[in-house]
């Protein structure tokens, strides 16, 4: 049977204790896209949006978003963060844009969730500031793409 770690003997949550475990370099890549109306993507790239410069505040509420990840998922550690790297790519063809966050940390547990919440709040800072014209927004396909470090070793999805 499959011993779920974030539940304790008597099924109530639970946070992992990783005092004994070693410091490790740990990174991670998160991906998602956020599709749109061609209208709308064509506003985000010539930077006329309303609100400002769409890609330029959905990076920093990423990076913001990865440093305050403990914050919002109740059983994440809160844990020192090396670094943050956001890259939007722009699909003219598909009207979207195709969000990457790479974070990595030196220490005892990993850093996916730090990635995957960074990617998650940058598509939704663009949705934020696209709403008044296009509320058909998706988001979608936020997913780990590739983890290194840590006893369970690398994982690659891409």
């Amino acid at each position: 049977m499959i011993e779920l770690t974030h539940i304790d003997k008597n099924g109530r949550p639970r946070m992992v204790d990783v005092g004994e475990k070693a410091d490790t370099n740990r990174n991670a890549v998160a991906k998602g896209s956020i599709y749109m109306q061609p209208e709308t993507f064509c506003r985000i790239k010539a930077g006329t949006m309303e609100k400002g410069d769409v890609l330029s505040v959905a990076q920093t509420a990423g990076i913001m978003a990865s440093k305050n990840t403990a914050s919002a998922i109740p059983m994440c550690h809160n844990i020192m963060i090396t670094g943050v790297e956001m890259d939007f790519t722009l699909d003219e063809e598909r009207s979207a844009i195709h969000i990457e966050a790479c974070a990595s940390t030196i220490g005892k547990t990993g850093i996916e969730m730090e990635s995957l919440h960074a990617v998650s709040v940058a598509a939704l800072t663009i949705y934020d500031m696209c709403k008044a014209i296009d509320r058909g927004m998706r988001i979608t396909d936020i997913r780990l793409v590739k983890k290194s470090g840590g006893k369970s070793g690398d994982y690659i999805n891409e």
